[in-house]
């Protein structure tokens, strides 16, 4: 039977609530936490959310079956789900051949019978919040030592990733596509670690505005993305690419360098606007006539490793338009395949070496009034707790002005704070 909600103020709450709450949580078999971390970001970051079930019945796996789910399953509480890269082979004519030690379904949504609202100054609690709160203040965060994980094995040697950019440029100058999204993935086997831990562990080293926990059974995601997919806020959607990234200086002098060298770099410039480009095309298939703008093309933002180029891209909906049309239009991200989108999935397909399950997919939520966030997942650890299967994947945007090395070295970059966190190495 539902509760009334409570509403509590922080002030009443000890400082580590957040993490007992997340701790309590990731005991349930689905578990969906977004986290903004009090960030700064056009459009605004994540709401801060957190929803847990025991079961998820009829949950929908398909696109098809998102949408009278969704009619079913928003009457009063937000629905909590994902997608994969793979659901781009239920909207266009495409196929996922290669090796995967995740098998994520392919798409998964749950209403939470218990969720939480944080606000400026409180926390609201909805749905079955009878002893909830007590619970979760009985919940001890545990002292947990740095996780110990094997080297992470690259599924594609270095050399077989440089020569893979060079056949992306090829296929460049042969017409094939302008640009490809190329992606690696790096991974360990037998692996045991407390993804609750690690998790609030990667959220300190690299506070995102689009973090994310979810839980899946035995599938877990831990992300700390800075990227933004989709949002609706009434008749209005926007998405926010990102790309284009270099490193922090380590002086306020030498950090504002390199945030002149980003955003004169001829090259991110190009691919962030390729990226615009296709982004404009596909949310015009959705939107009213001439509505697409961008308000904000090549904005700089400085995040804890790196400066990242975010463009923003807006329009006002056609009526009657809703999640699945919006979905169909527009994944997965254009800043995670390339242009044009459909011949570079397909490359994508031939030259990586692992299907990318939740990574470059999407986590997020969708409200009874049919506003809705979602994110890029990158970034992101997934880990399977059946199996001890750990996977990181990293990538960048591969144009004919590539320099192999420089592609790889970005990469690095990219994973640097996962490693950090996990202490470990590439082997």
């Amino acid at each position: 039977m539902l509760s009334a909600p409570l509403t509590v103020p922080l002030s009443s709450l000890p400082s580590d609530f957040r993490a007992r709450a997340l701790r309590w949580a990731a005991g349930f078999a689905h578990c969906a936490y977004l986290e903004p971390n009090n960030l700064v970001y056009p459009q605004g970051p994540f709401e801060h959310i957190l929803g847990v079930a025991d079961d998820a019945p009829n949950a929908p796996r398909t696109l098809d079956e998102l949408r009278p789910w969704l009619r079913r399953a928003t009457a009063s509480a937000p629905a909590l789900g994902f997608l994969t890269y793979d659901v781009k082979n239920e909207i266009e004519a495409l196929t996922s051949q290669n090796v995967s030690g995740l098998e994520w379904p392919q798409l998964h949504f749950f209403s939470p019978q218990t969720w939480f609202y944080w606000r400026q100054h409180e926390v609201e609690l909805h749905g079955h919040t009878a002893g909830v709160l007590e619970a979760i203040l009985a919940t001890e965060v545990p002292v947990v030592s740095t996780p110990s994980v094997p080297a992470l094995v690259p599924r594609m040697p270095k050399a077989d990733y440089l020569r893979a950019v060079e056949a992306v440029r090829e296929d460049i100058l042969n017409g094939e596509v302008y640009e490809l999204n190329l992606c690696q993935e790096f991974y360990a086997e037998n692996v045991t670690l407390d993804p609750v831990d690690v998790f609030l562990r990667l959220n300190a080293a690299s506070p995102a505005p689009f973090a994310g926990f979810f839980r899946h059974h035995h599938h877990v995601l831990l992300c700390a993305s800075p990227e933004r997919f989709l949002a609706r806020r009434g008749p209005a959607i926007f998405s926010q690419p990102i790309k284009g990234t270099i490193r922090r200086g380590t002086t306020p002098t030498e950090d504002e360098h390199q945030r002149q060298t980003l955003l004169q770099d001829e090259k991110e410039r190009a691919e962030n606007l390729m990226i615009v480009d296709l982004v404009r095309n596909d949310l015009a298939r959705v939107a009213q006539t001439g509505s697409v703008q961008v308000p904000e093309l090549f904005g700089l933002y400085p995040f804890r490793h790196v400066w990242q180029m975010i463009s923003t891209v807006q329009a006002e909906l056609r009526p009657q338009v809703d999640l699945v049309d919006v979905l169909r239009a527009t994944f997965p991200m254009g800043s995670m395949t390339g242009a044009p989108k459909i011949r570079a999935m397909q490359l994508i397909e031939h030259y990586e070496q692992t299907r990318r399950g939740l990574y470059s997919g999407s986590i997020g939520c969708v409200w009874p009034n049919g506003d809705f966030d979602f994110n890029v997942v990158i970034r992101s650890l997934q880990y399977r707790q059946d199996t001890g299967y750990l996977s990181f994947q990293v990538g960048s945007a591969i144009t004919y002005d590539s320099v192999p090395e420089r592609e790889y070295e970005e990469c690095l970059l990219k994973a640097r704070a996962i490693l950090d966190v996990l202490g470990a190495a590439i082997g």
